[in-house]
């Protein structure tokens, strides 16, 4: 009757085991489409700003890699994120979409308001969804 036991509770252990392990890894997205070499899009680069009263003026450069990158972009998508100059330190930063610029253009200006940090990231956008890293 001992045996019978131990083996009950080596088998419930067993599948506890397994079902632990079978969990799932998290929220899954929509399918991406498959990448072949080369058929990727290059992040916008050089990234700058120009300052005048309260407004910036963001500038940047596109490179097609014609062995890494070879799409020509459609656009950009610039995402902005703030925080209060006494705002706290290590709080993660909120990046929201600032606005989608067409190609040829590659500038985009925005207004600034006292007492904030301003933090800039960029991607570059292609027929189909696709969508470089982030610059």
């Amino acid at each position: 009757m001992r045996c019978k036991k131990s083996s009950a509770f080596v088998l419930a252990a067993m599948m506890i085991a397994v079902l632990s392990l079978v969990g799932g890894c998290g929220k899954k997205g929509p399918p991406l489409p498959p990448l072949k070499d080369g058929n990727e899009i290059a992040p916008p680069a050089n990234l700058a700003y120009t300052l005048e009263k309260n407004r910036v003026l963001l500038t940047w450069i596109h490179t097609v890699d014609p062995v890494d990158a070879k799409i020509p972009p459609e656009g950009f998508e610039v995402f902005v994120a703030t925080k209060e100059t006494s705002g706290c330190e290590g709080c993660p930063f909120i990046f929201k979409s600032a606005g989608i610029v067409p190609m040829p253009k590659m500038d985009f200006a925005f207004d600034l308001q006292p007492g904030l940090n301003y933090y800039v990231r960029m991607q570059s956008l292609g027929s189909g969804n696709l969508k470089s890293g982030y610059s």
